[in-house]
């Protein structure tokens, strides 16, 4: 893992929310790697996360509004954070999968994916914005999809999920205005992964084409290397592992 964020200070600080999971792990890995970090905050449901002299644990439940703001207050209190990645996310669990038709629609289950996936996101921005740096360049990231591209929607299907993506993707571009007004360096993204090797893809593996199945640290790699090139100009936009946009 050679990933530095050379557009980032030096001895920056960086948080990832979800840090148990196959990708935000495999981001906590990459960070704390890299010689210009100087701690990463990596907080997870279950508070397991990578161990590293630089990775600072803690335990936070995006369904739980208290939660949330427990978990970050003493993160911002700290002093500012240069790097913040919500890789938490929820396609299906032990009851629910992604719906193939309309008769399959749910509300419990359509009310767990949006808190997840756009809710939780939403109010860990509303928690740590002001913890950005006043000058030079930081960063707001969130695990998006393409599927949540409307314009791009030509299968139908897996609409509380599309939704929910669609929803973040929303809130990251409204975030921004208010952003740019604020910290003028700061920009804040979401992020296409693409097809990884994780518990959210795993039962939807059949169709990938080959060489489209990313390791975690391949993509999480890949993601770090995007925001080292993102500007204020990309901020309320959503950007791929290639680098290329994914058009609302």
């Amino acid at each position: 893992m050679s990933n530095t964020l050379a557009s980032l200070p030096e001895n920056y600080r960086a948080l990832v929310i979800g840090a148990s999971g196959g990708i935000g792990g495999a981001f906590v890995r990459h960070l704390a790697a890299d010689p210009r970090c100087g701690e990463v905050h990596a907080l997870s449901r279950s508070g397991e996360v990578p161990d590293s002299p630089k990775v600072r644990p803690g335990s936070i439940d995006l369904e739980d509004p208290a939660s949330i703001r427990r978990a970050l207050a003493p993160v911002s209190d700290d002093g500012p954070v240069h790097l913040v990645i919500t890789a938490s996310g929820i396609l299906h669990g032990e009851d629910f999968g992604p719906e193939k038709t309309w008769r399959h629609l749910d509300a419990d289950s359509m009310a767990r994916l949006f808190a997840v996936n756009t809710t939780g996101p939403a109010l860990v921005a509303a928690a740590l914005l002001d913890a950005l740096p006043r000058e030079g360049k930081s960063v707001f990231a969130a695990l998006s999809a393409r599927v949540g591209s409307i314009s791009d929607n030509r299968l139908g299907g897996w609409h509380a999920y599309r939704a929910s993506k669609a929803a973040l993707n929303q809130i990251i571009r409204t975030l921004s205005i208010e952003l740019a007004r604020k910290r003028r360096e700061a920009l804040i993204v979401g992020l296409h992964p693409g097809t990884v090797e994780t518990a959210l893809s795993e039962p939807f593996r059949g169709n990938v084409p080959e060489g489209k199945l990313f390791t975690p640290e391949y993509s999480a790699g890949r993601l770090l290397a995007v925001i080292d090139t993102l500007t204020p100009e990309h901020s309320g936009r959503c950007f791929d592992f290639a680098g290329d946009e994914v058009m609302p």
